[in-house]
């Protein structure tokens, strides 16, 4: 089973949090040099079989990655500074720390480029909401605060540190994938880049939304419009919000089957701007953080790990 499963990862605070099925595994470096490792339930939105199709799944989906990345990264916060007894966040409020996060990313990625685009039509470069040229604008804009927001943050030591964090991440995640030796050293030798990456997911959403918002948003408005020019633009906001869960099940489609492509020129074509991208997002890991990878990874598979892991020793929750 360990050998056929499909790991999917995080980077998080002084750590690692791996993904296999209904289970997750979380690898922290504590102040002393340790390194602590537990096995935790993955908190899932998609019980119903319905849920689980294909260009269904993508949206559910997101949103339990997001609750669980969240919960990953407050436990981790927890562990590398106060130690297994620390106190964690309440369900309430990691809800509340989702909804936050999703109403700040909504201002960023949806009302801010929105607003650009409305400031490009006052100044006659740009065309109304009934027309592609605002949208493409919208989309510009989009891509603009998108770049600026990851260059941005990467300048941050701490962020740089979670950035060497990914790298491990996928590094360990392409050993395993590989069928050789899973270790710090083997994993050293794989790229830091790898296709099924969130970095690439989320190019893969902003770019299916320009191209989706061009067409579906005029096409909308065509069929009913709101006479007031601030209420169009609100309902085309309203509009864009909407299109958020089919869009993000299609991104999640697409990142699949580019990322099962057999390697080919196909392949890397498709691949090649989220990979780019994650030069951004990731930074070359040393020995240390490919250690805590392998212990996340081994902590994933619990009973299942295969012979050839060799991991750190950690000290494992009980």
């Amino acid at each position: 089973m360990a050998e056929k499963a499909l790991i999917g990862g995080q980077a998080v605070i002084e750590g690692v949090m791996m993904r296999n099925g209904a289970v997750y595994g979380l690898a922290v470096r504590r102040p002393d040099g340790a390194i602590y490792a537990e096995r935790r339930a993955w908190f899932s939105l998609a019980q119903s079989p319905f849920l689980r199709l294909r260009f269904i799944r993508g949206f559910p989906l997101l949103i339990e990655t997001l609750f669980n990345g969240i919960s990953s990264l407050n436990r981790s916060a927890v562990l590398s500074s106060q130690g297994e007894g620390g106190e964690e966040l309440k369900n309430w409020q990691l809800a509340a720390t989702l909804a936050v996060s999703i109403l700040i990313a909504v201002g960023l990625f949806v009302l801010a480029p929105h607003l650009m685009a409305m400031g490009a039509l006052w100044l006659g470069i740009g065309g109304d909401v009934e027309g592609i040229a605002f949208h493409l604008w919208d989309g510009i804009f989009k891509l603009i605060i998108f770049l600026g927001y990851l260059a941005g943050i990467g300048c941050l030591p701490d962020i740089r540190r979670v950035f060497c964090y990914h790298g491990a991440e996928h590094k360990v995640i392409a050993a395993f994938e590989s069928g050789g030796e899973i270790s710090a050293d083997a994993a050293a030798a794989f790229s830091r880049e790898h296709p099924r990456c969130g970095t690439t997911f989320l190019l893969f959403v902003l770019s299916l939304a320009i191209l989706l918002h061009a067409v579906l948003v005029p096409l909308a408005l065509s069929i009913w419009s709101p006479g007031r020019f601030w209420l169009k633009h609100l309902f085309t906001v309203a509009l864009k919000l909407l299109l958020l869960a089919p869009i993000s099940a299609l991104a999640y489609e697409a990142i699949r089957f580019t990322a099962g492509l057999k390697e080919g020129p196909l392949a890397r074509c498709l691949r090649a701007p989220g990979m780019c991208l994650q030069r951004l997002t990731t930074r070359e890991p040393g020995r240390e953080e490919l250690e805590v990878a392998v212990a996340a990874l081994a902590a994933a598979l619990g009973p299942d790990v295969p012979e050839r892991l060799v991991s750190a020793d950690p000290i494992m929750e009980k």
